[in-house]
């Protein structure tokens, strides 16, 4: 049963580093947005990065939900993994679609 234990507290530990190595790099994305060379340069570049900014509220909310609940293990169950799994599909899509506004304002210069 120790070992159960054991196993399942490194588990956790690595996705605590894990979800804050992605918040990390969020928080790095959003201070690049904010950037001159990144200033929105058309209507859809102003939409794009009003839809980013609300992402970034909506992940920084999800991140810091996850985080209290893996700190104080409450809930060890089905549900958190799922929550887990959305919140990191979350990073990818957020992480592309950065990646998509910055390239629709560089080509613009």
């Amino acid at each position: 049963m120790s070992h159960v234990v054991e196993n399942n507290t490194h588990e956790v530990q690595e996705l605590l580093v894990r979800l804050e190595r992605n918040n990390k790099t969020v928080q790095r994305l959003s201070k690049k947005l904010c950037s001159y060379t990144c200033e929105p340069n058309n209507p859809s570049c102003f939409e794009k990065l009003y839809e980013i900014k609300n992402k970034f509220k909506v992940f920084a909310k999800h991140q810091k939900e996850i985080m209290e609940v893996l700190k104080s293990r409450k809930d060890e169950s089905r549900e958190l993994d799922v929550k887990i799994e959305l919140h990191l599909k979350r990073f990818k899509q957020l992480e592309r679609d950065i990646a998509g506004y910055l390239l629709d304002t560089q080509k613009h210069y």
